[in-house]
């Protein structure tokens, strides 16, 4: 008998160029990971009855994830320290007719309960946000307890062996090496991410925060590899690459050369932690 509180392993299916969450090549970087979440959150709204769910995205900016949550009728808060973020988040809420369901609020998932309450989401998503905090742990810790018992984590950062595979593609194998061995996964000084990790060390940070891993996704495999002209010039280039992604995000064996690291679960239940 499967377990309520931890989400089966998901099986990303394909989505056209014109779905949600966006509706350009960028989608090829986006994919995989809103049709895991979009799954997580419909299993989670039909096991508690609901159609709406409280959902928190933190580091949310623009709304690429807020607001098609937002249209599958739930209730969205975004935290985000840029006010420019936020404004463009409302303006793209309001064109989507949405504005009535997202709300957001300037603040930092290390600060996140100076602005949002604690147990009160139905599910978290902390995507793009532990490269650049001081302390991931911390913020997967708040992130965490932002969550009710059961509630969904989607987490999402940088990998380590994409960056190092694209340094060493484009011929900066000195560099390749330095992201290789350097703690925090950069190639250098002029690296504009602070932190990269492993599917080990996003499991692990998970698990210490009280969530049972559902599933590990690898995020833009192929995508960030293939010259843009091909997939633009090429017929059928767009879908088949879309499909390879999705067939290629859970065999572990990609995991260690994503360009990002999506990993599912569930908070456990407090006499379980």
């Amino acid at each position: 008998m499967s377990d309520p509180m931890r989400p089966p392993v998901s099986h990303p299916r394909t989505t056209s160029p014109h779905s949600d969450p966006s509706r350009s090549r960028a989608s090829l970087r986006t994919a995989v990971v809103w049709e895991v979440l979009k799954d997580a959150l419909d299993r989670r709204a039909k096991l508690m009855g609901s159609q709406a769910l409280d959902v928190l995205d933190t580091g949310g900016g623009s709304g690429n994830f807020a607001v098609p949550a937002a249209r599958l009728g739930h209730r969205v808060t975004v935290v985000d320290p840029s006010p420019n973020a936020l404004f463009a988040l409302e303006r793209r809420a309001a064109e989507a007719g949405v504005a009535d369901r997202v709300r957001g609020v300037q603040g930092d998932v290390s600060g996140l309960f100076d602005v949002v309450e604690r147990d009160a989401y139905d599910a978290v998503l902390c995507h793009g946000v532990l490269e650049y905090v001081e302390e991931p742990a911390e913020g997967v810790r708040n992130a965490v307890g932002a969550l009710r018992s059961g509630g969904v984590l989607s987490l999402l950062a940088a990998g380590l062996g994409g960056a190092v595979l694209a340094r060493a593609l484009a011929g900066h194998f000195k560099e390749a090496r330095q992201a290789l061995d350097d703690p925090a996964g950069r190639w250098g000084e002029g690296d504009p991410v602070p932190r990269r990790f492993t599917a080990e060390q996003l499991s692990r940070l998970v698990g210490d925060a009280g969530v049972d891993v559902g599933a590990v996704h690898g995020v833009r495999v192929f995508a960030d590899l293939v010259p843009g002209v091909l997939v633009d010039t090429e017929p059928g280039a767009f879908q088949e690459l879309l499909k390879l992604e999705a067939a290629a995000a859970e065999l572990p064996a990609f995991h260690a050369v994503a360009t990002q690291l999506h990993v599912l679960g569930a908070k456990r239940a407090a006499d379980e932690t």
